[in-house]
């Protein structure tokens, strides 16, 4: 078919259809339409049956209820997340998941399939980009075009980054942390690190355990990062009565834990994504260099909203660090902005694969 003929059809069945942007995270999913914005956001978890890939309950075991059952099922369930470290874990479980999250967003009564944009870490493999690529289709979208996450990240939070200057940007996700330096539509360079929210989670548990003799589960270990995790000092340290079961009694119990020991907990999770910022640095050319004095760093993502990062950062590297704005949201939003501006940006960044 002819490229201009293509193209006319595309658009005549993006007249019919709800294309839509899809941030698909290891903690959560958010989705978002052009000319709506983010209609959905829940977390990436999906409810099956023990030892099969069967979905319970079609939606009511996707999302936030899924999420509300982690190591609360009976015997015969599981609450799981399809996704780690950024890349899917379980082929049909993440099909299911986005064929869920698609139908709710673009309704059953249409008959045109949307077309997808789909965030997707910079440092995934090509086989691992292809599976979410063909997921996102087996899930019923008309073409799938995936766009690295700091880029989205980027473009999500008002980064120039179409001009010759150069734009740091620091997504610290669930599943991956994405740092990059962006100058004229590309990055230059960056790092794409397996270590992120998910693994501040799993170093609070393993803290816990190891220094309290106290068994918690992921919901508990998100609340403590959220109430009174932080990177750095606090002016007023905070306290939290924490319950779970003791590892000796085998009974349950509460304990009341503070800041200080929930920060001994994280420090080497935020100091693997210090190295890492400092890694991106070190191979960046000296004129993009120079241009990082007065715009200095940028962070998004959820990992973002840990207290005193962007201070740990910024004492860190010695340029000026600042938190975006709604930071969870912003690869969503760059997924929008690409789904706007699809003809002019689409050229400049990695095409669809096709069939």
């Amino acid at each position: 078919m002819p490229a201009a003929m293509a193209l006319g059809l595309d658009s005549l069945l993006g007249f019919f259809s709800h294309d839509i942007g899809i941030d698909l995270g290891t903690a959560n999913t958010l989705v978002c339409v052009r000319g709506k914005g983010i209609v959905l956001s829940e977390p990436s978890v999906v409810a099956v049956k023990k030892g099969t890939n069967e979905v319970l309950l079609d939606g009511d075991a996707v999302g936030n209820r899924a999420k509300a059952m982690l190591g609360k099922t009976p015997g015969n369930y599981e609450a799981i997340r399809p996704m780690k470290d950024g890349v899917i874990a379980d082929f049909e479980i993440t099909e299911a998941m986005l064929k869920y999250f698609i139908r709710r967003v673009h309704k059953r009564t249409r008959m045109i399939s949307p077309q997808v944009v789909i965030a997707v870490p910079s440092g995934i493999t090509a086989v691992e980009r292809r599976a979410v690529v063909g997921a996102a289709r087996r899930a019923g979208a008309r073409g799938v075009f995936p766009i690295d996450e700091p880029m989205a990240a980027a473009m999500g939070v008002g980064l120039p980054v179409a001009e010759p200057v150069a734009s740091m940007i620091v997504d610290i996700g669930g599943g991956t942390t994405e740092v990059a330096v962006i100058s004229m539509g590309g990055i230059v360079t960056g790092e794409s690190i397996r270590v992120a929210g998910n693994e501040f989670d799993e170093a609070i548990i393993q803290h816990m355990k190891r220094n309290f003799n106290l068994l918690i589960g992921e919901n508990t270990a998100e609340k403590i990062k959220i109430q009174i995790g932080s990177a750095g000092p606090l002016e007023q340290e905070l306290t939290m009565d924490v319950r779970g079961r003791d590892t000796v009694a085998n009974l349950p119990r509460h304990t009341s834990i503070s800041s200080e020991e929930i920060r001994k907990a994280l420090k080497e999770p935020v100091q693997a994504i210090v190295d890492a910022i400092k890694m991106t640095l070190e191979r960046t050319p000296p004129e993009l260099s120079g241009d990082l004095v007065a715009s200095g760093i940028t962070m998004a993502g959820g990992g973002a909203m840990l207290r005193g990062i962007d201070k740990v950062l910024s004492a860190e590297t010695g340029l000026p660090v600042r938190v975006a704005e709604d930071p969870l949201t912003a690869v969503a939003r760059g997924t929008l902005i690409y789904l706007e501006h699809f003809d002019q940006i689409r050229p400049k960044l990695e095409r669809s694969e096709e069939e």
